[in-house]
């Protein structure tokens, strides 16, 4: 390990980040964890990202047409969103729209469109554990649909 420390001075926070992800996390990210696991920090947030797009599109029934940030919007509008939380304030209505689109446009769209430099481990492990979190709300809100 100390030869290992000297070669890669980012190896600490690396096993950090990699700790963050041991436990479960929802199973539409084994892509992400994967490229993760690999070093691949880019790929691993655009497809924590991608999964969460995905999975929105799929629970809101948009269509494919639909994507990233408008996606998000359209699908969380608090005024006729169809996963937006009916029996939240609409404040916090807006803000769930805003969290889910502001995830797509500042960790999902920049890889979609250009190079990315992106080699920070623990700053990925944060994105996967964001997108394991707006999962999980979409997955509640799919539950209140079909109750």
């Amino acid at each position: 390990m100390g030869r290992e420390l000297v070669s890669d001075p980012h190896l600490v926070a690396k096993i950090w980040a990699a700790d963050r992800l041991a436990g479960d996390i929802d199973p539409l990210l084994t892509s992400a964890r994967t490229n993760f696991a690999l070093g691949d920090y880019e790929t691993a947030a655009f497809a924590a990202m991608k999964a969460v797009e995905v999975e929105v599109r799929r629970v809101s029934g948009l269509p494919n047409e639909s994507l990233g940030v408008a996606l998000m919007r359209k699908a969380f509008s608090p005024k006729d969103g169809v996963l937006r939380d009916p029996k939240a304030e609409g404040g916090e209505q807006q803000a769930t729209a805003d969290l889910f689109a502001g995830a797509m446009g500042a960790y999902k769209n920049p890889a979609s469109h250009r190079p990315v430099q992106f080699n920070d481990a623990v700053e990925a492990a944060e994105i996967i554990q964001l997108a394991d979190l707006l999962l999980r709300i979409v997955h509640r809100a799919e539950a209140r649909t079909k109750d």
